[in-house]
């Protein structure tokens, strides 16, 4: 087990004042049977009233609107979680089992369509089938469609934008977490296995020092249900461990962007984010 200390700093420049914005952050964790928030808070310059409340995928939400005129807006997220490792298990479960639970509950049912984020490149679905074809527990095809992604892909920030769908990621085969995470929703979809997305943050150093703090990432895996959610960081190709802490699930990044709002104004705005990661103990 970690605790892990993170700070969460974006926000927002503009060349001139805007009149009002209005906004929504998604950056502090909630407690989970795999981790325990011991503190959060979130701090908002200019200083505005907060709303907090849970959406519809069970995300914490801190709504707020700064309604005087601004150059700047700045909102920095701290947390202390305690987390532990969440290996992965393999329920006996058969395919077609698989298939009658998963039409049987909302939650699963929704992380069985495709988005436009997520729809495969025919290569991926070809890839997912035939592994699914060598798999009669649907929980083990679902680990190595996630392995053979992650290998797949290089991680490359820059090639991708925030906006690019995970096909697109694809066809270069380089991206960010984000890009890998989409492919791999995409081909677990494709086979019948409900996958959704997941946002956190990892620790970068798995033998990270008590005490030292150290640039962290946003950060994005995936869920898989084959009779239990069951995650797995398809990116770094390893099991959700200590290092992970999560923020908010959903059908892809859509449904979890850290800071999404609007604004009056003419001007264009300039987004900054810097993750800061300490280990407690």
């Amino acid at each position: 087990m970690m605790r892990l200390r993170i700070e969460h700093a974006t926000g927002f420049r503009y060349p001139g004042d805007v009149g009002a914005s209005y906004n929504e952050a998604r950056m502090l964790p909630s407690s989970t049977d795999a981790q325990f928030v011991l503190s959060s808070q979130l701090d908002i310059d200019p200083s505005t009233s907060v709303n907090y409340y849970a959406d519809y995928f069970g995300t914490r939400v801190a709504a707020f609107d700064v309604l005087a005129g601004h150059s700047a807006l700045d909102i920095t997220a701290r947390s202390l979680v305690e987390v532990r490792p969440r290996p992965i298990e393999f329920p006996e479960i058969s395919w077609d089992r698989l298939a009658r639970e998963s039409l049987r509950a909302i939650e699963t049912v929704e992380m069985l369509g495709q988005s436009g984020r997520t729809e495969p490149h025919p290569e991926v679905a070809e890839i997912a089938r035939s592994i699914a074809a060598q798999h009669d527990n649907p929980g083990r095809a679902a680990l190595a469609i996630a392995t053979a992604i992650g290998e797949a892909m290089e991680y490359m920030p820059g090639i991708t934008g925030v906006h690019s769908t995970g096909a697109e990621a694809w066809v270069e085969r380089k991206g960010v977490c984000q890009d890998i995470t989409h492919i791999t929703l995409g081909a677990l979809r494709e086979v019948g296995i409900p996958a959704r997305y997941v946002s956190g943050y990892l620790h970068p150093n798995p033998h990270a020092e008590v005490g030292v703090a150290v640039t962290g990432e946003s950060h994005a895996w995936v869920e898989w249900f084959t009779g239990d959610w069951e995650g797995f960081d398809s990116t770094n190709r390893i099991e959700i461990g200590d290092r992970h802490v999560l923020v908010g699930r959903g059908r892809d990044y859509n449904d979890v962007p850290p800071l999404r709002g609007v604004y009056a104004g003419p001007y264009k705005s300039d987004l900054h984010v810097q993750v800061t990661i300490t280990r407690e103990a």
